[in-house]
């Protein structure tokens, strides 16, 4: 139940609870949920901090103290050797999601195959459209940008663009293509898709430290 006082809605607590609840039911919520390795870094944070309080550090010993603290680093080093660095639970729920506006869980490599396809049939558009979602894909897949939720074929060419500057232009071109087939309607043509795959098959053997100074 709701009170009204000098014109002001002042919810009881049943109805506070529920407003609370359906804010924190929002999607962002679960983006800023701590990943499994920010679990265990705080926890074992914790375990040093108590591990060197005053009091313990008495009892145990100096010695005690620099042999645990030895085994927890080599753990910790053993498990980013074996695992890898941990990627955001963002990055990884977006691998497999919402790309350029539409729910699509191919692949880079599946949707490069597709836009063969159509390509080997003369449909352009078609072609156009899937190999710069290959393109947005693979950016994806490598861990080389991260694009907020709903971004544009733009926005990705921008972001793309940071990390290969010399393929800022090409990048450029292709999210215009993207956009005028995709959005505009306007009809692909095979020097289109051609310029488009062109740009992909430079990026996809593109590493970092290749990146001309």
């Amino acid at each position: 139940m709701i009170s009204r006082f000098d014109d002001l809605f002042i919810p009881d607590g049943d109805e506070a609870r529920r407003w609370a609840e359906d804010e924190l039911a929002n999607p962002r919520y679960a983006d800023a949920k701590p990943t499994w390795f920010d679990l265990v870094a705080r926890d074992i944070g914790r375990f040093l901090a108590d591990l060197f309080s005053s009091d313990n550090g008495a009892n145990i010993g100096p010695s005690a103290l620099i042999i645990v603290t030895v085994i927890i680093a080599a753990a910790l080093i053993a498990a980013l050797v074996i695992w890898g660095r941990p990627r955001s639970s963002r990055a990884v729920r977006r691998a497999r999601g919402d790309l350029l506006g539409e729910s699509d869980d191919r692949t880079a490599a599946q949707l490069r195959a597709d836009a063969e396809r159509s390509a080997r049939a003369a449909d352009w558009s078609t072609a156009t459209i899937l190999r710069y979602r290959a393109i947005a894909r693979s950016l994806l897949e490598r861990d080389l940008i991260d694009p907020a939720p709903g971004a544009t074929a733009q926005s990705i060419a921008r972001d793309a663009g940071a990390v290969f500057p010399d393929e800022a232009s090409a990048l450029r071109r292709a999210a215009v293509a993207f956009d005028d087939v995709r959005y505009l309607g306007h009809p692909a043509t095979v020097e289109t898709y051609q310029d488009l795959a062109a740009t992909d098959e430079r990026l996809r053997t593109r590493r970092l430290e290749a990146v001309p100074a």
